[in-house]
């Protein structure tokens, strides 16, 4: 493995990433993939209007524009993936290959210019759960990170050879990437500092930074006039409006450093390799007093769910609360020693992310972290690099035996993921087999991938403004939902459970155990090891009552 990764690394890195994401192309589509898809069929019938349609996602019906708060860049490639090969799950999964591909061998690229181990970066970024596990969505997070990372590689290129064609090219890569998720646009301040620290001054070239911002800028005018509203604004919006955390944003700091610490994971198992003993039991006592102030509620949840206690729960924070430590104090440490433009754009790049991800997005979520795992992979290169660990080559157990660590976990939990995003496919065909399959009198609730395969089988979700109640009247509810409200007690004549099991071993979402991988709300880690319940399913029968005309959405 030593020498062929010195021979033929971006062979190795495609083959390596192939056999990790293949498996999961027919992984069930999930949690925001339904929005993404039905943009993107919407896209092959109007092109220039990829948002003019209806949606039932919260608990009444309305226009997809004020519904998704992403841009549409990711739905036009799937458009055209869909178009060519149709809208099967392997077939959108494969085309999302692509980008996870270009992600990862564009990380070796950029990783040359910072350390003299760019195929170890590479795979640090590879095998970890962040990456992996969003990787094997057709959502925009994943494309996103490709076209940073190629218009980062691609603007520091030019702005070394004065070209303003490359410089331009970037400029044009980083509209398209905040076009697509629009935290893209975080790549304007981050390649401005670096050039300025780099050429000790500011450039005409630089200018070309303006190109993502006129970009933005006429994307927010054309959907105000288009729609109604400025889905850029709406979206900044969105993220900052939390009165839960307005006043106590502070206390997301160690959420914010479990989900980067269990995101990030090779940031992690290296801590023996990386650390002194002194410096280990420093972070090992930070990560306890947060273990134990969660644990015993003077750090509320951001589920706002009770004190957890003493136990697995609290454990496992402290112990991804570490590996977060562990990678700020790299990009600090990286910092400290070189004081030079390199280690300001990968420590600015890394802590830039966490303090959105953590303090101002509207919830903590893996998929916000996503954008500093490469970076903390180069990182972690310099740092092994300094320490000498890479002196004895690949070999060494010190290296193989950590990433080899955070590749089975990342794997483990991306199968995990994949597991409870299979049991909505099972639970929609659950309902029409055994429950009935007229959607005249069966509807549900719940939304994310159970709402697509429902709908696929012709089943219609609860509208709360238009829906007519009827004796008889099925309404199937998922446990595991968001913007799902139980039916009044006046209107339920009766009702029963079926169950399916995701149990193996760890969960990225579940209330229950605290998994929240896609929305702190949801759990206050990004994924939970231990005992997962089944996934349970409230079948509702409907009678008509006159102290309760009609639902009543709260």
């Amino acid at each position: 493995m030593s020498s062929l990764l010195y021979r033929k690394p971006r062979l190795l890195l495609t083959a390596l990433t192939l056999i990790c994401l293949a498996p999961f192309c027919r992984k069930a589509f999930h949690i925001d993939d339904p929005l993404f898809l039905w943009a993107a069929q919407n896209i092959t019938h109007h092109p220039l209007d990829p948002y003019n349609f209806p949606v039932v996602w919260y608990t009444e019906s309305a226009p997809m524009s004020e519904v998704t708060e992403n841009p549409p860049a990711a739905s036009y490639y799937m458009a055209a993936a869909g178009k060519l090969g149709g809208w099967s799950e392997p077939t959108l999964h494969f085309a999302f290959l692509l980008p996870a591909l270009v992600a990862v061998l564009g990380t070796y690229y950029l990783a040359q210019r910072f350390t003299r181990y760019p195929s170890f970066a590479a795979i640090a970024t590879l095998l970890t759960p962040g990456f992996l596990v969003s990787s094997t969505t057709v959502m925009c997070d994943t494309t996103m990170l490709a076209l940073w990372i190629l218009a980062a590689a691609l603007w520091l290129e030019g702005m070394d050879r004065e070209s303003p064609a490359m410089v331009a090219s970037a400029a044009l890569l980083i509209a398209v990437c905040a076009l697509t998720k629009y935290f893209g646009i975080a790549l304007i301040p981050l390649l401005l500092l670096y050039s300025i620290l780099r050429r000790g001054r500011a450039e005409k070239r630089m200018l070309f930074l303006l190109l993502p911002v006129l970009t933005l800028t006429a994307y927010q005018f054309w959907t105000r006039q288009h729609y109604g509203t400025g889905l850029l604004a709406e979206a900044a919006a969105y993220a900052l409006d939390d009165e839960t955390t307005r006043w106590a944003r502070i206390l997301n700091a160690p959420f914010g450093l479990a989900f980067v610490g269990g995101c990030a994971l090779t940031a992690l198992t290296f801590i023996p390799v990386l650390w002194s003993r002194s410096k280990i039991w420093i972070g090992a006592i930070l990560s306890a007093a947060f273990a134990l102030a969660f644990a015993a509620g003077w750090i509320p949840s951001p589920t706002g769910g009770a004190a957890p206690g003493f136990g697995p729960l609290s454990l496992q924070l402290g112990i991804f609360v570490a590996g977060g430590i562990s990678l700020l104090g790299i990009a600090f440490a990286d910092w400290r020693e070189r004081k030079d433009a390199d280690s300001a754009f990968l420590g600015s790049w890394v802590v830039g992310t966490f303090v959105f991800a953590t303090f101002f997005n509207w919830t903590i979520n893996a998929r916000s972290v996503l954008p500093l795992i490469p970076p903390a992979g180069i990182l972690l290169a310099r740092r092994l690099d300094a320490a000498g660990v890479f002196g004895g080559g690949w070999r060494r157990a010190k290296v193989v035996a950590p990433l080899a660590l955070s590749g089975i976990v990342s794997i483990w939990v991306a199968f995990a993921d994949a597991r409870f995003a299979g049991s909505a496919r099972d639970a929609a065909e659950y309902v029409r087999d055994h429950i009935g399959s007229d959607p005249v009198t069966v509807s549900f609730e719940g939304h994310w991938g159970f709402q697509y395969y429902m709908q696929l089988l012709g089943f219609r979700p609860v509208d709360y403004d238009s829906y007519e109640i009827r004796s008889g009247n099925i309404i199937v509810i998922p446990q595991t939902a968001t913007n799902a409200p139980r039916i009044p007690r006046e209107l339920v004549e009766s009702q029963s459970t079926f169950a399916l099991k995701v149990n193996v071993g760890v969960t990225t979402t579940s209330r229950q155990v605290g998994g929240g991988f896609y929305a702190g709300v949801l759990g206050p880690l990004p994924y939970v090891f231990g005992s997962v319940p089944d996934e349970r399913y409230l079948v509702v029968r409907l009678r008509t009552s006159g102290t309760v005309p009609r639902l009543i959405a709260p």
